[in-house]
């Protein structure tokens, strides 16, 4: 069966592919609005873990949507939320059987309701997981320590291939490195440089 996992180069969506693995012919999407090239990060982590991958070309509207949202409220969960939805159901557009994401059980954004999984699976005809739901960060720490190599720092200074890096270019572009620093918060990025076991 063939899955699509939204994949951003981190911890959480490479342990999220490594848990489907075993029954699923996993390909590694990466959103991308046409920003900046950073989902190419994405898709070198996804080479160096030897994962087919596919870049999926997202609505420029949802990112400008978004930044609004974030302007707006102060902070970027709304916003990231908005571009989570709208990156799944670009997802389920895609010749698969199931569409997944690392969403953890502790993530406050972004989340996927079960009503919105239900509704998901039911307009696409795909089935939805979250493989890491019942997973806390701690749990989640552990495992990538075990498991991968992870570099971790600042997510402005850590190189990642989701949306929230074009996200973030596009606020500042619009209206200054200002904006971009009074809506997200300082928070830690992870990014995958291997398997623990090629070392």
């Amino acid at each position: 069966m063939d899955l699509a996992l939204l994949y951003s180069g981190g911890k959480d969506s490479t342990l999220a592919a490594l848990f489907l693995d075993s029954f699923y012919d996993v390909r590694l999407v990466t959103g991308r609005f046409g920003i900046t090239d950073d989902w190419t990060r994405a898709e070198a982590a996804a080479d160096r873990l030897g994962y087919a991958f596919e870049p999926v070309d997202l609505d420029r509207s949802v990112a400008e949507a978004a930044a609004d949202l974030m302007l707006e409220d102060g902070y970027p969960r709304n916003g990231i939320q908005h571009v989570h939805e709208h990156a799944l159901e670009r997802a389920a557009d895609l010749d698969v059987d199931a569409v997944a994401d690392g969403t953890r059980r502790d993530d406050r954004v972004p989340t996927v309701s079960r009503a919105q999984a239900q509704s998901l699976e039911d307009r696409h005809g795909i089935d939805y997981l979250s493989p890491l739901a019942g997973l806390g960060r701690h749990a989640v720490d552990r495992l990538a320590d075990e498991t991968l190599r992870v570099e971790t720092g600042p997510s402005a200074e850590v190189p990642k291939g989701d949306y929230e890096t074009e996200l973030r270019a596009l606020l500042a572009a619009e209206h200054g490195t200002d904006a971009v620093d009074s809506v997200f918060p300082d928070h830690e990025q992870s990014y995958v440089r291997g398997m623990r076991d090629a070392e």
